[in-house]
Order: structure tokens, then C-alpha cells, then sequence
């Protein structure tokens, strides 16, 4: 699959296939090579890296679905998740894709349309707790059981290893290093995958936003303090980045590169998402609003830069209607 190609930017019209990193089982990937949509945003050069474009249409196939065929070799007959809403999605699709049972625990705050998706894939849902923190501890306990593995929404090196994949694919698609690349974050395990794929493949001068709601920031204090910091009540409307605390494995992780920790309101986030939307034809969630909102913004983290790639990383807690009700809130803005 090739990058949507403007002549204007550093970017392969039309590079090399990336190969995907090989599963756990030597398998074909369950995850896609997706496109690099060149554009501009502002004064900046910009990579729109379009993972909503996935089968599961967020990022997380490409770690869930490593880990998911790394269980499948072991024998397993069932999956369970936590998630308030595209890990247990994207959780549902492996499973039916690897003939596996599978049960999502999610938080009551997941729309109902979410729960009807991951239900239209045939895994067994449950609803328990008001935010994923407290479905966690659910499925944890439900995935005690014989034959069962546990699939984390964010917290395992194999979802990292898995994520990885998004930057080895990156340096097919671009003609240079980026000078950034932004990733919203809850929990981490992007954040943790972007950076273990800047390792792999030694772009470890490219900065990397790390970009939180305002109500649902922990990794910028957990760094500040320099150990994990839990929230009392995370709150935005990008319910997919409500998480009382980041991975652990984060704040060593975040100390080997340059990382900028950089918070957004929801309604910047909402802004880019119709903006996207109006301007490239993408629905997106705000979860990955608030990954873009700092480029529509021109932060001043990417002062001077000029190669920026922003990680496009999910459309799936998103409907017309909310695109259409954020439009009509900023015109009457």
C-alpha cells in the first residue's frame, strides 16, 4: 500500500511495501500497512499516519492481534479484555479471525453503539464499573479461569512489540526522519510501541508529543514526579484515554527519548476531528483528536520543526452525529 502522494512534501509518493513485523507464530499479521496522507498544517509538513484505516479501524490490531496470536499458540480457548471500547473491539475481531471465544469487560461509560460493535462480532460483553480501572479488575479476575488469557488494553510488552510495527512502517513511507511524531495517550501502550519502533529503527532524535486531555493526564505529572501517578476521577470526552494511571514500564521508557508531555481540552481535540474530517474525508474519534490538536495548534514544542508525523490512531467512538454536533459548537463559538 502506498502514501497518498503531494508533491510539495518530503514523503514517498510512492515508496517501498513495509513488510510487516512477523506474529508471535510466524504467521501473517492480523494488522494492515496503512497510507501516510501528506498535508499541511500551518507552517508544518505533515505525515497524517491513517491506523484508523485498520480492519478493527484503531491501532490497537497491531499489538492486540500479535498478542492474541501468541496466545492462539499456546492453545487457549478463550480471550479476555477490558476496554472501554476499541482494545475490546479489536480484541472481538482477532478473535473471530483466530475461531477463539472471546468476553470484553467494559465500563458503563462506553456508548452503547460500542457495545452493539464488539457484540456484532460475537464476544460476550459485560458492563461493569465506571471506568475501565474498575472493569480491569473484572476481567482480571474472570480471566482466571482454565484455557483463558488475559489481554491488557495497553500494559504488555507484546501489545508494544506488536504497536512497533506503525514506525518500521513509517520509515518506508517517509524520505527522512521525522522531526516529530504526535500520539495521544492513555494508558501508554502506543506511546510505549512508538518508542520501542524509534529504537528499533534509530530515529531516536525524533521528538514525540505525548498528548493527554487536560481531565485525564497522568502521564505528564507521573513524569514530572518520576513515578506513576493515580488519578482520582479521569474524566474528557475522549473516553478511551480515561485511565487512572499509565503503564509502569512508561516512565524509564520516556527517560531514553525526547519526549514532551503536552495536555489538550476536549474541545480542542473536537476541533480536530471535524477538521480532519472536513478537510481529508476522516471520521475520527476524539482520542485521536487530541493526538492532532497540537499540530492544528501549531504548539510550541514543534517550533522550528518541520516533518511532523501525527498518528491518526482510531475512528471507531465516533458517530455523524457527534461530527456534526462539534461543528455546530464551534460555529456558534
Amino acid at each position: 500500500m502506498t502514501a497518498y502522494a503531494a508533491s510539495v512534501l518530503p514523503y514517498r509518493a510512492d515508496p517501498k511495501p513495509a513488510v510487516p513485523a512477523a506474529s508471535a507464530i510466524g504467521a501473517a499479521p492480523l494488522h494492515i500497512v496503512t497510507p501516510l496522507l501528506d498535508t499541511r498544517i500551518g507552517s508544518l509538513r505533515v505525515g497524517l499516519k491513517l491506523d484508523n484505516l485498520q480492519p478493527a479501524r484503531s491501532f490497537k490490531l497491531r499489538g492486540i492481534g500479535h498478542l492474541c496470536q501468541h496466545h492462539a499458540a499456546r492453545g487457549v480457548r478463550r480471550f479476555v479484555c477490558s476496554s472501554a471500547g476499541n482494545a475490546g473491539y479489536a480484541v472481538a475481531w482477532a478473535g473471530r479471525a483466530l475461531g477463539i471465544a472471546v468476553t470484553v469487560v467494559i465500563p458503563h461509560c462506553t456508548p452503547e453503539f460500542m457495545r452493539a460493535r464488539i457484540r456484532a462480532l460475537g464476544a460476550e460483553l459485560r458492563c461493569e464499573g465506571a471506568v475501565w480501572d474498575e472493569a480491569n479488575t473484572v476481567a482480571l479476575q474472570l480471566a482466571q479461569q482454565p484455557e483463558t488469557a488475559f489481554i491488557p488494553p495497553f500494559d504488555d510488552p507484546l501489545l508494544w512489540q506488536g504497536h512497533a510495527s506503525l514506525v518500521e512502517e513509517l520509515v518506508q513511507q517517509c524520505d527522512s526522519q521525522p522531526d516529530a511524531i504526535a500520539v495521544a495517550v492513555g494508558g501508554g501502550g502506543l506511546l510505549l510501541g512508538v518508542l520501542e519502533g524509534l529504537r528499533r529503527v534509530g530515529w531516536r532524535d525524533t521528538r514525540v508529543l505525548a498528548v493527554e486531555p487536560e481531565g485525564s493526564a497522568s502521564l505528564a505529572v507521573s513524569l514530572a514526579r518520576g513515578s506513576v501517578v493515580e488519578l482520582t476521577a479521569p474524566r474528557s470526552l475522549a473516553t478511551s484515554l480515561c485511565v487512572k494511571r499509565i503503564a509502569p514500564a512508561l516512565i524509564a521508557a520516556c527517560r531514553e527519548f525526547d519526549v514532551v508531555p503536552v495536555t489538550v481540552s476536549d474541545a480542542a481535540a473536537t476541533d480536530a476531528c471535524v477538521r480532519l474530517a472536513e478537510e481529508h474525508g476522516q471520521m475520527i474519534e476524539p482520542a485521536c483528536g487530541t493526538a492532532l490538536a497540537p499540530l492544528y495548534a501549531q504548539h510550541a514544542a514543534l517550533a522550528g520543526m518541520r516533518q511532523v508525523v501525527g498518528v491518526v490512531c482510531g475512528g471507531q467512538v465516533v458517530t455523524l452525529g457527534d461530527l456534526a454536533r462539534w461543528q455546530n459548537e464551534q460555529r456558534l463559538c
